[in-house]
């Protein structure tokens, strides 16, 4: 059964970190989330005016950060001394876990600057781990090469199409089960797998695309939530489409979440500033 698209969240102009102009869908109020995936922002800009302040130091707990640049260079640093330079088609998979206090600085001073960050839920257990990160390389990343002008990046998760399949290599312990983006050429049409008890969304950055049976329209820079099913249905308008399909797994435990730091109860959240406050910001196992 096809998932049809059940309710679609439109993202808000706001700027973050040091004044860094992007759009919000997730995340854009207490509500609009979707479990496990708790805020999706998406920053473009051809203006350095709009992103050369970046995001200074700032501290994250309880979840993990998932960065994916189309264009342009982001530096990454943190207080336990990893650096990391994020270059055209390269993801950073964080976990915040227990804590961390990290920049993330455009390394240039002209030209486009274009990307995603996705913020997702930690269950419980694994909001006070030890943080950790990975750099994934755009070369580590396949890509899923269905016709002329159609593929798929697999940054997350396992696409199975017929005989073929693409594994992610980003890790597979994470309730984000699926991340791809895919570029859909002028009146493609494309029927994806998914697992039927995920939670999933869209989110449309270029062009067009017409979604599930219903043929419903998901306007651009919105997010469009999935209902239930097994299956994604897509056909791209006339100038093709570019979009992101994000699938995982329901977490279902309490969200309170204060700025940077996202945990199940208000009194981890107050013991969450005090250790930032005191500058022990870090997991306990």
């Amino acid at each position: 059964m096809q998932r049809i698209l059940q309710r679609v969240i439109p993202a808000v102009d706001t700027s973050d970190g040091a004044g860094v102009k992007l759009r919000r869908s997730l995340g854009s109020a207490q509500f609009q989330r979707l479990d496990p995936f708790l805020m999706l922002d998406e920053f473009r800009s051809d203006d350095p005016r709009d992103y050369l302040a970046g995001f200074p130091s700032h501290p994250h707990r309880g979840f993990e950060t998932v960065t994916y640049m189309l264009d342009g260079r982001m530096r990454h640093e943190d207080n336990l001394g990893n650096q990391g330079d994020l270059g055209p088609g390269d993801v950073q998979w964080m976990t915040a876990a227990g804590g961390i206090v990290h920049s993330e600085m455009p390394q240039q001073q002209q030209g486009r600057l274009r990307g995603f960050q996705l913020w997702v839920n930690l269950p419980a257990r694994d909001k006070m781990k030890p943080a950790s990160y990975r750099d994934i390389a755009a070369t580590q990343i396949p890509v899923a090469q269905i016709d002329a002008g159609t593929r798929i990046v697999v940054i997350c998760g396992t696409l199975q199409l017929g005989e073929r399949r693409w594994v992610g290599p980003a890790p597979a312990e994470s309730a984000a089960r699926l991340y791809l983006d895919i570029q859909l050429a002028p009146q493609a049409a494309l029927t994806l797998p998914v697992a039927d008890d995920d939670s999933g969304f869209l989110y449309l950055y270029e062009g067009e695309v017409l979604v599930g049976p219903q043929a419903q329209r998901l306007p651009a820079n919105a997010a469009g939530v999935l209902g239930p099913g097994d299956a994604v249905g897509l056909q791209a308008g006339g100038d093709g489409a570019r979009l992101l399909l994000l699938m995982g797994t329901p977490i279902g435990e309490p969200i309170v979440q204060y700025g940077p730091f996202v945990m199940n109860t208000r009194e981890e959240i107050e013991q969450a500033i005090r250790d930032y406050q005191a500058g022990h910001l870090v997991g306990t196992s």
